[in-house]
């Protein structure tokens, strides 16, 4: 797939991630319906709405390519995946659920097991980004399109953004031998764009959660200049068994 192809298939998401994301502030603001899953997490009919809303779009608009939704069933047994669709229809359901801002909504395209589209609204905080290839990573402004690779730093030191405002010891070492000077409590994958926009320089996570939770944000901060590995340094690739992630240690352009 060569980068007009993904320029296409990434501007034909746009409106309908805006109309997705106006959708999912409007049922919070009627008030939503929430049930536990399986795995003990929540999900909201907002949750469920915005899935819908995104999947029969994308499948309008790539028939052909597999679709796996945190809130959907199909493929998710497939172990050969290697081009395909990640959603997550909102990353930060309990941040949704309790009137937080950080919440996100996310789809990325995998193709031979590497993110090549990215998309993430954060409604709340009324921002989108998107990606569709090497150097094209974007924020739009006020109808806008602001490069992510040619933002300049504004700040003095190195700072990171965090799962936990308690850290780890071993994500610690790794905030020392970078000369992280201070870190900052985020959800979602909202932590992904502000690494990519140069508004934060680091993420280190533990192995947790999915695929899905962080395909989107992989593509815009590579996109952006910046770097995704494990913590040995190696590539993290998609379409791994059930989904689960590595650790993982964000770098964007400034300390790559």
């Amino acid at each position: 797939m060569n980068i007009e192809e993904t320029k296409k298939i990434t501007l034909s998401l746009i409106d309908t991630f805006n109309k997705a994301s106006q959708i999912a502030l409007d049922l919070r603001e009627l008030g939503l319906t929430k049930e536990i899953k399986p795995d003990n997490t929540p999900v909201s009919n907002g949750d469920i709405e915005v899935n819908k809303i995104l999947m029969n779009k994308i499948k309008e608009i790539t028939p052909n390519i597999a679709i796996v939704s945190e809130e959907s069933s199909d493929h998710k047994k497939d172990n050969n995946l290697k081009n395909f669709w990640l959603i997550d229809p909102i990353d930060g359901t309990r941040d949704y659920i309790s009137n937080r801002d950080e919440f996100t909504l996310n789809a990325a395209l995998i193709i031979n097991k590497k993110p090549v589209i990215g998309i993430i609204t954060a409604p709340a905080k009324k921002r989108i980004f998107y990606s569709y290839g090497k150097s094209n990573s974007y924020e739009l402004t006020d109808g806008h399109e602001i490069s992510l690779i040619d933002k300049k730093k504004k700040y003095e030191g190195l700072t990171s953004v965090s799962y936990s405002n308690e850290l780890k010891p071993e994500i610690l070492e790794i905030h020392k031998k970078f000369k992280i000077t201070s870190h900052q409590k985020m959800k979602s994958s909202l932590k992904f764009c502000v690494v990519a926009a140069g508004e934060f320089d680091m993420y280190v996570a533990e192995p947790r959660a999915c695929e899905w939770d962080i395909a989107a944000g992989h593509a815009i901060l590579e996109h952006a200049g910046g770097r995704l590995t494990d913590f040995n340094g190696e590539e993290v690739l998609y379409g791994k068994p059930d989904f689960k992630n590595p650790s993982l240690i964000l770098r964007n352009k400034n300390i790559i």
